[in-house]
């Protein structure tokens, strides 16, 4: 479980590594591009084929996601990739703030909340 837990980290890593790279104007147009989609891809709740798939759902996200950084990191300028690399290290450093993630949290279950009233007054007839 613990060398899953590595792997996710790293493609995490390397997520934001390419997300770096695709906003430093030495990188090539074309591998900003395909870059900016990989990033927003791996980070995107939207997936080509739905988790809820057994199987086949969580194949884009294990097959397609580090296919598209590794693509991606060897288009990159390896200048652009040491900085990118910097960036990512510190940005992953920061401290997290659980009160904003108890914030984020509170607002879905409000959210949740009223359309379940909603919901429940609507169709209850």
């Amino acid at each position: 479980m613990s060398r899953l837990r590595g792997w996710a980290q790293a493609l995490k890593q390397q997520t934001l590594i390419v997300w770096f790279a695709a906003r430093d104007a030495r990188t090539p147009r074309f591998a900003r591009a395909l870059a900016l989609v990989v990033a927003a891809y791996a980070l995107s709740p939207i997936d080509l084929i739905p988790d809820f798939i057994p199987v086949l759902g969580y194949l884009d996200d294990v097959i397609l996601v580090p296919l598209g950084l590794w693509l991606v990191l060897r288009m990159v300028p390896p200048e652009v990739i040491a900085d990118s690399q910097a960036k990512a290290a510190a940005m992953s450093e920061r401290p997290v703030s659980r009160g904003m993630a108890a914030v984020v949290v509170a607002i879905w279950a409000i959210a949740l909340a009223v359309l379940g009233v909603w919901a429940w007054r609507t169709f209850r007839r």
